[in-house]
């Protein structure tokens, strides 16, 4: 038997993107001080009284630091220490810990010899607990003499212990007794000595982080964060983390439903989002809009009124909830900008801009939509150069005024001079003890500020008790309120990451068939196959040509929904380049050095030491030459990834500006400054609104094995011309190019038919 050690960084993965609290920090210090200073002084004791002693002191760390107000930790029978599932020590045990003086060597394990005492009676307790206690929810397996630590996942002891013949024959017996006890020590070790597996276990000395838990240097904290969480409940008894990015915030979630003015109720059997009906606010956001709707009264200029409903009311409220869906989803993707501004430049605050002081109302912030974002940093006005000169600009759509604005009315035409009363379960607790009122855009900033929402975790302590908003939690928050007619169904996150795994590696196998196999011969069996393939490949242009043939993979959702499932697509495509080991730069050079894997459908990317991907400025530039190529691949490979690969079609219109959202997200995520500008600018985004369209997908006027070139006979372009249109549309910058484009007749049916899925299908074909 051997044990694979593995640093607590790379066996936290995902957990390790949760910011831990300055207090949690604090604490956890103050307390495993207390306990190492213990330590010294039981040293000194008689080996039985100190061997008591010490379980004590760790039972009291571990109590004091994590487990007071949720599990009970005691010694049960011979265990040193139990952690249990409950408060009470009636709940069935969780974790077993074997705790050895740290002066008792002989019997202490080490990665190069575990054959020691310390795991044979770690293997008995193990086996009593299965066994005796009838117990199968143990969580970890724990040896640790205070200083070094070995963590083993329980499943491995289920596979290779208990369910070991050998083993097994040992226990049976009538009755345990310190003879049979001895017997059973000798016998399992051994058996453990032939016992040819690997066992994969977390290890750490806590005697390397000595200098740091003893100085008062904040910044060194961060070095802690993984020891912090390697011993948590999360960790320890595989319990979700509060912050999870595919767990929906319902506070969050509730005050803004307030703050747009909405409710969710109960009608027929299902929960459905609907403007409220008892507590109406005139100042909330869709009250406001209804209002400056009928005062305008612009219903005439929309060319199909019946989509929006029959009556003068229901077209009123759908009309308003997208408009406001819109001007929402620019607010949420600024703050997930504004935040990733504050990180990449570590921390400093001159970058924030949405807040009352900058954007004290409606108009102002029309003007950072149209005026700032929508518009080239070189062609802004001086004024505006002058007030947003840290905000950069993006060359989305979003930004650009929708069709539905131009129809109807822009964010200007609200009021915002009313007040909104607060929500009663407000995270503004310090505002609601001074007025129970703000006014509409403050009380939105102010909400939003009271959140983290920082687009990537980092290892940083968290000065502020915040509760991070992602991405994921975004897109679940919008399924529900797009749902608000029928009841949404968000797909939970373990189901899309099986389906994008199971029938892209599939895919994948086919492409490199239909690609390198000569007719009637099929070179590739399964997705092993094709890494065997990849791994010899060393020029560049070998490597650029198999990411060429997983480019020409094409996936459509017909129900695109929050776009959640091409999000878990982006990430096993780039997953998959990784793990066949193409993924490089534009240049071919192979990204190598860094582990890419998705951990709860979440792409996490960690370098040789397990720390997490962070894309900082020092002094104005790149920490690295490294992370900046790095960056800046990922961001290309995203691109090219949505822009070549993936397709969405919803009847919703609301669902496909959350879907763009989702998208424009994940290519913010690792925006990167270009070294053309001198790293004052960010890249921008690409034009990917046109492969996500509204329409029917159980309706079409082509069949999916038609010829679509005899559709266009009526026009004097062909099938190569049209997707020029649509490749000159995704790569253009100008406002005023864009929209000639889309004025043209061939280039107006691949980008504006709003009602058909030909366009996508033309691609997919």
């Amino acid at each position: 038997m051997k044990l694979i050690p593995q640093s607590p960084k790379k066996a936290l993965k995902a957990f390790l993107k949760q910011k831990p609290l300055r207090s949690e920090i604090d604490l956890f210090k103050a307390n495993l001080i207390i306990l190492l200073d213990k330590i010294n002084v039981i040293e000194k004791r008689p080996k039985d009284e100190s061997e008591e002693h010490l379980k004590n002191d760790l039972r009291d760390f571990l109590r004091d630091t994590y487990y007071k107000e949720s599990n009970a930790i005691n010694t049960k029978d011979k265990k040193d220490l139990v952690i249990h599932l409950g408060k009470t020590t009636d709940s069935e045990v969780g974790v077993i810990i074997e705790a050895k003086r740290p002066t008792n060597i002989g019997e202490m394990i080490s990665a190069d010899n575990p054959n020691k005492k310390a795991l044979h009676e770690l293997i008995l307790y193990y086996l009593d607990e299965r066994n005796s206690a009838g117990n199968n929810q143990l969580k970890q397996l724990v040896m640790t003499n205070v200083n070094e630590w070995y963590i083993i996942d329980a499943n491995f002891f289920d596979k290779h212990i208990y369910r070991n013949a050998q083993i097994k024959n040992c226990m049976k017996r009538k009755s345990m007794t310190k003879k049979t006890i001895l017997s059973f020590m000798e016998e399992i070790a051994k058996i453990i000595s032939k016992l040819d597996v690997e066992i994969p276990c977390v290890y750490f000395d806590i005697r390397e982080y000595d200098t740091i838990l003893r100085n008062n240097k904040k910044e060194d904290d961060r070095q802690l964060s993984a020891l912090l969480k390697i011993l948590s409940p999360q960790h320890l008894l595989k319990i979700a983390t509060p912050n999870d990015s595919n767990t929906l915030d319902e506070k969050f979630y509730k005050e803004l439903l307030h703050i747009i003015g909405l409710e969710e109720a109960k009608e027929g059997g299902k929960n459905i989002i609907r403007r409220k009906k008892d507590n109406r606010n005139a100042a909330s956001l869709i009250e406001s809009t209804i209002e400056a709707l009928l005062t305008d009264d612009p219903f005439h200029r929309i060319p199909d009124l019946s989509i929006y409903g029959d009556t003068k009311e229901e077209r009123a409220f759908n009309v308003s909830l997208e408009l406001c869906i819109t001007w929402i989803n620019r607010i949420l993707f600024l703050k997930l900008l504004e935040g990733q501004l504050i990180t990449y430049h570590q921390g400093n605050k001159d970058y924030r801009f949405l807040n009352t002081e900058t954007i004290h109302d409606f108009d102002e912030l029309f003007k950072l939509f149209h005026k700032v974002l929508a518009v080239n940093v070189g062609d802004r006005s001086e004024a505006v150069k002058s007030k947003y000169s840290r905000v950069p600009y993006l060359n989305s759509s979003l930004f650009e005024i929708s069709e539905l604005e131009d129809q109807t009315i822009k964010i200007n035409a609200v009021d915002n001079s009313g007040q909104l009363e607060l929500i009663s379960t407000t995270i503004l607790k310090a505002v609601k003890s001074k007025s129970n009122k703000l006014q509409p855009l403050d009380y939105l900033f102010q909400f939003l500020d009271a959140y983290d929402f920082a687009s990537e975790g980092t290892e940083d302590v968290q000065e502020d008790n915040k509760t991070i908003i992602n991405a994921s939690v975004l897109g679940k928050v919008f399924e529900k309120i797009n749902g608000y007619k029928d009841g949404s169904i968000f797909t939970p996150a373990f189901i899309t990451m099986y389906m994008c795994k199971q029938s892209i590696r599939l895919a994948v196998v086919e492409k490199f068939n239909e690609t390198l196999s000569k007719k009637d011969e099929k070179l590739f069996d399964k997705f092993d196959d094709v890494k065997n393939y990849t791994s010899r490949l060393f020029k560049t242009q070998e490597i650029l040509k198999a990411n060429e043939i997983i480019n020409s993979l094409r996936i459509c959702d017909p129900a695109v929904g929050s776009g959640h499932f091409l999000v878990s697509s982006l990430n096993e495509i780039i997953s998959i380049k990784a793990e066949l080991g193409i993924l490089a730069d534009e240049s071919g050079n192979s990204i190598s050095g860094y582990e890419i894997e998705i951990v709860n459908d979440e792409l996490i990317i960690t370098d040789p030491k397990s720390s997490i991907l962070e894309y900082k400025l020092q002094n104005g530039k790149p920490l690295s030459k490294e992370i900046q190529r790095l960056q800046k691949a990922l961001f290309h490979e995203k691109q090219t990834i949505i822009e070549s690969c993936l397709f969405g079609v919803d009847i919703n219109p609301n669902s496909v500006k959350i879907c763009r959202l989702r998208l424009w997200i994940e290519l913010l995520k690792n925006a990167y400054y270009r070294e053309e500008s001198g790293f004052t600018e960010l890249e921008t985004l690409p034009n990917i609104d046109i492969n996500i369209k509204c329409g029917n997908s159980l309706l079409s006027r082509f069949a999916l094995d038609s010829d679509l070139s005899k559709a266009l006979k009526s026009i004097k372009y062909d099938i190569k011309a049209y997707r020029g249109f649509v490749s000159d549309y995704k790569n253009e910058k100008s406002r005023d190019v864009k929209r000639g484009l889309q004025r043209s007749s061939t280039a107006s049916k691949a980008i504006s038919e709003q009602r058909s899925v030909a366009t996508i299908r033309s691609k997919l074909n």
